[in-house]
Parts: C-alpha cells; sequence; structure tokens
C-alpha cells in the first residue's frame, strides 16, 4: 500500500531543548518510518511573532536542521524544506484568505491567548491573525492525510479541515481533510520544575555537551521536604524524579522506593539521571558535532527537500488556479 502523507514543523526560534525532543521530534523519528512525511522549518511562521528581530533566523534554520538530523530524522526516509523556500504557501495562503471568513480566525484558541500572553509583543496584526490561513496552506498544499499534534493543538486541525471544506463545496473537490493524529508525548519540567521554556533559562538543549548537562542536572530541584540523606522523599514533587521517568524507564519503580524509603540521597539520584541521559543525548550531541563539519551537507539536504516539495506545491496549485478559474 502506497504510504499516506504527513506534514508537521517547527519555528526556528532558538536552540532545540528536550521539551522540543520529547514533545515532537521523537514522534517524528518514529513516523518517518510510516509516512510519507515533509518536515519544514516554518521561518514565515517565526515572523508572526518575532517579526521585529529577525537577526538570528538563518543560524536559527541552520541549528534546527543540525538538531533534527543528529537526534535521528533521515532525509532518505523523509523531505525537510523551507517554507519561505516554497513561494506556492504564499500563493494559497492568499487564495485561502479571500473566502476564510474572519469569524473563524477570531475563534482560534491561541489568538487571545497568545494576545494576552505576549503583551510585550505587538502582535496584533494581519499577519497574526490570518497565520491559520498560512498554516492550512502549509498542510493542504502537500494533501496530508494526517497531521501530528497535541490535544490542544486539535483545533487547529480542524480550522485547516473547515477551510478545505469550504474550498471544496466553492471551487470543486480538490483537498483531502487531513486527520490530526494525536500524539503522546513526554513531558518534562525544566530544571528548577517550572514548565521548560527558553524563556525561563531552564532549558537541556541537544546542543548541550555532556559536562554542561551533567551540570544542569545537579541544579536540579529535588523534594524541598528532603533535608537530610535518610529523609523520607516524595518523588511525585521531584523534577529528578520526572526526568528518571522518561530516561530510565526500567529503574523508575527502583528509585522510587530507594527515594521514599530514604535509601538513596539527592546528589547519587542526581548521578544516577545525569549517567542514564548520557546514553541518550551523548550519541546526539556526537552525531552533532560531526554535521557541524559539513556545513555543505546541511545546505544539500534542505535544498534536495526544497526541490521534491516544490514539485508536489506546484502540481496542487495547477489544481487550485484550474478549480478557481484564475488559469487564464
Amino acid at each position: 500500500m502506497e504510504k499516506k502523507t504527513m506534514l508537521s514543523g517547527m519555528r526556528p526560534t532558538g536552540a532545540l531543548h528536550l521539551g522540543n525532543y520529547f514533545g515532537a521530534l521523537e514522534n517524528w523519528i518514529k513516523l518517518q518510518n510510516e509516512y510519507n512525511c515533509y518536515f519544514f522549518i516554518a521561518d514565515w511562521h517565526a515572523l508572526t511573532t518575532g517579526y521585529e528581530d529577525t537577526s538570528n533566523i538563518k543560524k536559527n534554520i541552520d541549528d534546527m536542521v543540525i538538531d533534527w538530523l543528529s537526534a535521528g530524522l533521515d532525509p532518505e526516509k523523509c523531505t525537510f524544506f523551507l517554507q519561505s523556500s516554497i513561494k506556492e504557501h504564499a500563493e494559497l495562503h492568499l487564495l485561502f484568505s479571500m473566502s476564510t471568513p474572519l469569524t473563524w480566525l477570531y475563534r482560534c484558541p491561541t489568538y487571545k491567548d497568545q494576545l494576552s500572553q505576549l503583551k510585550e509583543k505587538n502582535i496584533a496584526t494581519y499577519g497574526f491573525l490570518g497565520y491559520p490561513n498560512l498554516q492550512a496552506a502549509d498542510i493542504l498544499i502537500y494533501k496530508a492525510d494526517a497531521v501530528p499534534v497535541g490535544e490542544d493543538q486539535v483545533p487547529h486541525v480542524e480550522l485547516t479541515r473547515e477551510i478545505a471544506r469550504r474550498f471544496n463545496f466553492l471551487f470543486g473537490e480538490v483537498f483531502p481533510e487531513p486527520a490530526a493524529v494525536l500524539t503522546k508525548a513526554k513531558v518534562l519540567p525544566g530544571t528548577d520544575g517550572r514548565k521548560m521554556s527558553k524563556s525561563y533559562n531552564n532549558t537541556i538543549a541537544l546542543s548541550d555537551d555532556p559536562e554542561t548537562v551533567r551540570k544542569k542536572v545537579m541544579t536540579m530541584l529535588t523534594d524541598p521536604a528532603r533535608i537530610k540523606k535518610d529523609d523520607l522523599g516524595h518523588p511525585e514533587v521531584c523534577t529528578v524524579f520526572a526526568f528518571h521517568k522518561v530516561f530510565n524507564e526500567e529503574g523508575v519503580q527502583e528509585t522510587e522506593s530507594l527515594c521514599k524509603s530514604g535509601g538513596i540521597g539527592c546528589v547519587q539520584c542526581k548521578k544516577n539521571l545525569a549517567a542514564k541521559m548520557s546514553c541518550t543525548l551523548t550519541p546526539i550531541y556526537e552525531r552533532r558535532q560531526d554535521l557541524l563539519q559539513k556545513p555543505g551537507y546541511i545546505r544539500e539536504v534542505v535544498e534536495n527537500g526544497n526541490v521534491r516539495a516544490r514539485i508536489t506545491a506546484q502540481k496542487t496549485m495547477v489544481e487550485v488556479r484550474k478549480a478557481m478559474k484564475i488559469d487564464w
């Protein structure tokens, strides 16, 4: 059977961290074997909230592609491409904007949320309001059957489905309605117990060297009730234990038991965690160092992906223009 098509993307806004890895990238690595996958660098989407300062965007693009490759995405199995290199996305976004009701955009769940959360930024712009149209264009131009998302992103895929239905009703069947594929992501807190976020400076980056990772682990917050080494612990409130559940699945029950009985101190528990994390992260770091010596290869991967993506996008746009009778 022919593989179904799946599409997803990331905004190049800085170094990828473990939250990005376990929230999306780990799942992408599995999906590349099951679907015809398109993974795109969403540089236009990065402008919706970061248009005032684009000084780092080129470096962020390079770093993100290196992170993808070092983590295990294989350009022989999936297509990497740069959103802004496929101009057909912009054309389809424009055409969708002609027929998408404003009320659909205003009711998008993240619109008001982000306006509230990012008060320090001037994002009351046309581009920010209309980004769901661009997102729909990203997905539908490749006629994606599926989009991997977390539960909070399901409404975005549903809006894409509505935009596809409206286009098909007005102009004839062109687009499939993509399904949201819910992904069970492993959730990790930041080193300080809060949400892992670059803005909190509490992340562990995929680009961190093994010694940096070890030092960050040793600074992690633990159970505040444990004063002495043999105090009884409460692992459910401990940041270190949350990491053990992800990196030390085979030993997590023993770790929990030792913590609760006071059989292991926090320092030793952190050392055990650092060793387990090294098994996963050191190979990624080493592949990264190798890729940094091959800048030509990084560019080649993206440019080859751009060619493949553009062929598909151009084919879809021929159908769109014909359906809309603007192919004079």
